[in-house]
């Protein structure tokens, strides 16, 4: 979900073609049941930030009252129009840039992020931007992919990296846990794998909860 301030993300490339790439490899079929897990104990109103086209809008729950999505990608958000169109979830586009919202406090009875710290310049600052548009208890349901435990999967992450900068926009090796345990979230869920029929580098996973 590319951010504004990330240098690969200009041009034709990172404007039209790097959104369809991420709609395409994170899609219902490869994604589906983690994003139904992830979901699961939405309610209220949510924030979402790295919306990209909707592939979270088919797993809300029915207590969610409305989405308030944070997408720079117009690309991504017009590929999304038919699943926002025909989904029971209201949704507002609220902002582009996860580091900065234009929110207020304590406003959000929850948050939704999915494969999307990786790609965010500042996830210190969005993390702390979550934290502070939660209400007090409201909780961040989140799965990120990130840095593995096994120093031979770092290394080929470490070394692919640039690569996949340039393509995907983010970064294989993000220390997620001490990206949460810098920010004022509690994490009161964690549970850390490897995904299933992905190869280890691109495929560690952090998948669970924290709390404002």
């Amino acid at each position: 979900m590319g951010w504004p301030e990330q240098p690969a993300a200009v041009g034709v490339y990172g404007q039209q073609l790097r959104p369809r790439l991420h709609a395409y490899s994170l899609n219902e079929r490869v994604t589906g049941e983690v994003r139904a897990r992830v979901c699961a104990g939405l309610r209220g109103d949510v924030l979402e930030i790295g919306y990209g086209s909707g592939l979270n809008q088919q797993h809300l729950p029915a207590a969610v009252t409305g989405v308030w999505a944070i997408e720079p990608s117009t690309t991504a958000l017009r590929l999304g129009e038919q699943r926002r169109a025909t989904s029971p979830v209201p949704v507002v586009v609220a902002g582009d840039d996860a580091q900065s919202l234009p929110l207020p406090d304590d406003r959000f009875d929850a948050a939704l992020c999915t494969w999307v710290l990786c790609g965010i310049p500042d996830p210190g600052a969005a993390l702390a931007e979550v934290a502070r548009v939660l209400k007090p208890g409201a909780a961040l349901h989140f799965v990120e992919h990130g840095v593995a435990p096994d120093p031979g999967v770092v290394r080929w992450q470490r070394r692919v990296n640039p690569v996949n900068r340039a393509l995907a926009g983010c970064v294989l090796d993000n220390d997620v846990r001490a990206r949460l345990a810098d920010s004022p979230l509690a994490v009161t869920e964690l549970n850390a794998y490897y995904e299933r029929g992905t190869p280890r580098p691109f495929g560690f996973l952090y998948e669970g909860l924290a709390t404002a």
